[in-house]
């Protein structure tokens, strides 16, 4: 799991604003790989789809933890709602650590607000793989709907979740 930077409220809300193409963070190109999990070259975990529509275990559980926690709020497949912004748009605003900052501790601009969820960690413990999923989405790199073919579950996937979950 990646390590929390400090976070910019204000960076997130111009980011949510202005919309990508004020702070685009697009670079979506899986660079590495380990233990199943791919990240872009500054470091950022990313997505991976192969041809033939295979999305990597981190996307997938992204995909299952994003509509078992935030699409209550922020709509089916990240496509936003009445109640809360596309959040499929919002991650290619920001980076991974924005991201979690946001998700950690809550974010309240006007009469918006959104909860923090860091203690529950049915959403922390997945908080890299909801990005993940997000970005996926953010980038159209993979449909509406669940991922019709996933990868394993790599064994590192549950050691960390064993381990995170307790």
């Amino acid at each position: 799991m990646l390590l929390f930077k400090p976070f910019s409220c204000a960076m997130l809300a111009v980011g949510l604003a202005l919309g990508t193409a004020a702070l685009a963070n697009d670079d979506v190109t899986a660079v590495t790989e380990e233990d199943g999990k791919y990240f872009t070259e500054d470091g950022m975990p990313t997505f991976n789809v192969t041809e033939d529509g295979t999305v990597d275990w981190y996307t997938f559980s992204g995909f299952r933890r994003y509509h078992s926690e935030c699409h209550v709020c922020h709509g089916p497949d990240g496509m936003g709602s009445t109640y809360a912004p596309p959040l499929k748009d919002s991650v290619m605003a920001i980076d991974y650590y924005d991201f979690l900052a946001v998700v950690a501790g809550g974010l309240e601009e006007g009469n918006s607000v959104m909860p923090g969820f860091g203690t529950n960690t049915n959403v922390m413990c997945y908080v890299e793989d909801i990005y993940i999923y997000l970005r996926a989405r953010g980038a159209d790199a993979i449909p509406r709907g669940r991922p019709a073919k996933r990868a394993d579950k790599p064994d590192a996937a549950t050691e960390y979740e064993n381990d995170c979950m307790g």
